[in-house]
């Protein structure tokens, strides 16, 4: 009666030990919500003010002075403590508050913190205050779709991964109708202010909130939120106002965490070469902060290949009067060239295995891609303006989109209205595979940008890769070295005087590791070399010991894919994105307290020391500038590439061959370790900031 009460099913569920495995909650999550992040020593203060900063300056933008009257004069807002004895300063902080906030774009780890910064503050001042998250991005915005936070609601979500206490989209509010709904919702819930948490694009939206809700005395604040990195604010002189976006730490942590897995399984079964692709549509800054973190053996910068320039070509054109052109920027045939130097130069010191670390948007700063890219924008712009019918409605198949180029190439159809598409453009569009094609021709995302996410970049350039690599291998170029130890010991074993062999095989024979002659790519041109040495009779047949090596020395080139980004961008956050993005929420509340709108809260010196932080409000309207998106000029925030004269980027640059590890040279891989939140030895900051603040 005992064993069946044991071994019943309901005991084993209703047993103490079950109900902790099986919990939603572990000690960790349970550790997480419990800590409380630091706060910047300005916000001890009762009270604080805003001192406007003039000495930082920004070039401003014709149209964005035109379509942004009422913001563009705003002046970067420093955060400084506030008269604790003003009467008129207790009330302006004592008022209750009806605050808003919605996340916009993907998630970023630590976009629950600045919630909860801007939930404890805004009740510290005044318990009476409300704020109302809006459901599923801007969407829940225009639909009047809210949830009041509350302290339980926070308390679930403290320095936790993802935006799902409210959930985000993707939604932009760009027109007449939907500024009157937004403004009709906010108006509706009596707001005095609306926090947009979101990236460069969602900030736009934020100026043009703002611009809009200030006849109606609500306030509008953005916070700069992307894990590519590619928000950072410097002014005209090249002040550093916000080094980087929350986010960008915690997913390089656990990009990383994952690539350095890589590391070692390549080095343990040596027989991989691991193709790791990072998100980045537009910028490398999370490939370079990867490579840092992992020394992976090849890290593609997007930056640095679109400033390429292949100087044999310019000479060799120069020295016959000319200027070829094609030599600048990079192409992916030679891309695929470099990337073949790296596995055949390990793979001469024994090693054909490695990682190569590639940002998602790397096919941009391809020459040739990006000239098919702005051409395609251009000619789906066009039609959709002379035909007034979407392009891909008119066009569904790859096959009716390669018909209506042809006819462009030919001189018919709008070919007349809009000459851009020719026969050459033509030709070189037909020599990629169509699956490429296809992603070329398809639709673009919401904010007109080609999506590289929906392109297998790896597989394009590896399968070239691939083909270059069985040239070079014909040629006998590309051979696994062998290793001089090792080759001695099998001689000695078959009682084979192993100099002499050495010497009629190899072209480096006193060296570490042996590479076979160029000219002996089979077993037949193997036994010929033997014969020709002397070594061996015509009718013999070549020693076992010799087609062991051969054999090892024949390289299979084999290769893993892998894309690293929804899981990084759902990762926990770190200590740095905790302490940083709660300090933003705390931000956003006393710009809101001090009466800003338009500006964008960041935290200066952020690659400084916590106690040196400082926090601000910068003018979202002055970064602004015009571009083109979906074939129209816009205005929208610059993103920032990865500087090629950045100290980071200067000494990656001196330290990647080192990591490259090839011939003899050992494998430098570094082992970041897991994003965790207990202990006092995870790094406290990304390592390209570190670099950069010195």
């Amino acid at each position: 009666m005992e064993n069946q009460n044991v071994n019943s099913l309901e005991f084993l569920l209703n047993h103490p030990k079950t109900g902790q495995a099986i919990s939603d909650v572990n000690a960790e999550t349970i550790e997480r919500q419990s800590f409380s992040p630091r706060k910047i020593k300005i916000f001890s203060s009762t009270y604080t003010t805003i001192h406007a900063c003039p000495e930082y300056t920004f070039q401003q933008d014709t149209e964005a002075q035109k379509l942004l009257p009422d913001i563009i004069d705003n002046m970067v807002q420093k955060i400084v403590p506030g008269d604790d004895k003003s009467t008129e300063v207790r009330q302006a902080f004592g008022i209750p508050r009806n605050l808003g906030v919605v996340f916009s774009g993907g998630p970023a780890p630590g976009g629950h913190n600045v919630i909860a910064g801007l939930y404890d503050e805004a009740k510290k001042h005044n318990p009476a205050s409300r704020i109302f998250g809006f459901l599923l991005g801007p969407d829940g915005i225009l639909e009047s779709k809210y949830v009041e936070i509350t302290q339980s609601l926070v308390d679930a979500h403290r320095n936790m991964g993802g935006f799902s206490m409210i959930k985000t989209g993707r939604t932009k509010i760009d027109s007449k109708t939907k500024m009157e709904l937004s403004l009709k919702t906010c108006r509706a819930l009596g707001l005095e202010a609306l926090v947009v948490i979101g990236g460069d694009d969602s900030n736009t939206n934020a100026a043009f909130l703002a611009q809009q809700f200030i006849s109606a005395g609500i306030q509008v604040i953005g916070v700069p939120k992307t894990i590519d990195g590619d928000i950072q604010v410097k002014t005209d002189e090249g002040q550093m106002l916000c080094a980087i976006s929350f986010g960008f730490h915690s997913a390089a942590r656990a990009f990383s965490q994952n690539i350095s897995n890589l590391t070692t399984d390549a080095g343990s079964d040596t027989k991989y070469w691991h193709i790791c692709k990072v998100m980045g549509r537009v910028a490398s800054h999370l490939t370079l902060e990867c490579a840092f973190q992992t020394h992976a053996n090849l890290s593609l910068i997007g930056e640095e290949l679109a400033d390429y320039t292949d100087e044999q070509r310019l000479i060799a054109a120069q020295e016959n009067g000319q200027v070829d052109y094609t030599a600048y920027g990079m192409t992916l045939r030679h891309l695929s060239r470099l990337i073949c130097d790296t596995i055949v130069r390990r793979a001469a010191g024994g090693k054909n295995f490695g990682v190569i670390i590639i940002p998602e948007g790397l096919l941009d700063f391809i020459n040739e891609i990006q000239v098919f890219i702005v051409k395609f924008n251009k000619i789906i712009a066009a039609y959709n303006q002379i035909h007034d019918h979407d392009f891909h409605r008119s066009f569904p198949t790859l096959n009716d989109k390669l018909d209506y180029l042809r006819r462009l190439a030919r001189g018919l159809g709008d070919n007349t209205r809009f000459p851009i598409w020719n026969l050459r453009d033509d030709d070189l569009f037909n020599q990629l595979p169509s699956f490429f094609q296809e992603g070329l021709l398809g639709e673009r995302d919401t904010h007109g940008n080609f999506q590289f996410s929906q392109v297998k970049t790896e597989r394009i350039i590896m399968d070239m890769v691939e083909e270059y690599l069985s040239i070079l291998k014909e040629q006998g170029k590309y051979k696994i070295g062998i290793e001089q130890s090792y080759f001695k010991s099998i001689m000695e074993q078959a009682n084979l005087i192993s100099d002499k062999f050495a010497t009629a095989i190899f072209t480096n024979p006193d060296t570490d590791f042996l590479i076979i002659k160029e000219s002996i790519i089979s077993l037949k041109t193997l036994k010929q070399a033997l014969v020709h040495a002397e070594l061996i009779h015509p009718d013999d047949p070549v020693p076992p010991p010799i087609g062991h090596i051969f054999k090892k020395s024949d390289p299979k080139f084999k290769t893993q894919t892998h894309f690293y980004g929804y899981d990084g961008r759902g990762a926990d956050p770190t200590h740095f994105d905790c302490n940083y993005t709660y300090n933003l929420g705390l931000t956003a509340f006393h710009l809101i307290a001090n009466g800003a709108t338009g500006q964008m809260a960041v935290i200066r010196n952020l690659e400084k020391k916590f106690d040196q932080w400082e926090p601000m409000g910068i003018p979202i309207a002055k970064l602004m500038h015009l571009e083109e998106r979906k074939g129209r000029l816009e205005l929208v925030i610059e993103k920032n590439l990865v500087d090629l004269n950045s100290n980071a980027f200067r000494v990656f640059k001196a330290v990647r061959d080192d990591w490259r590890a090839a011939g003899s040279n050992p494998d430098r891989y570094r082992r970041p370790g897991p994003v965790r939140f207990t202990g006092d030895t995870e790094e406290d900051r990304p390592i390209t900031l570190m670099l950069n603040s010195i």
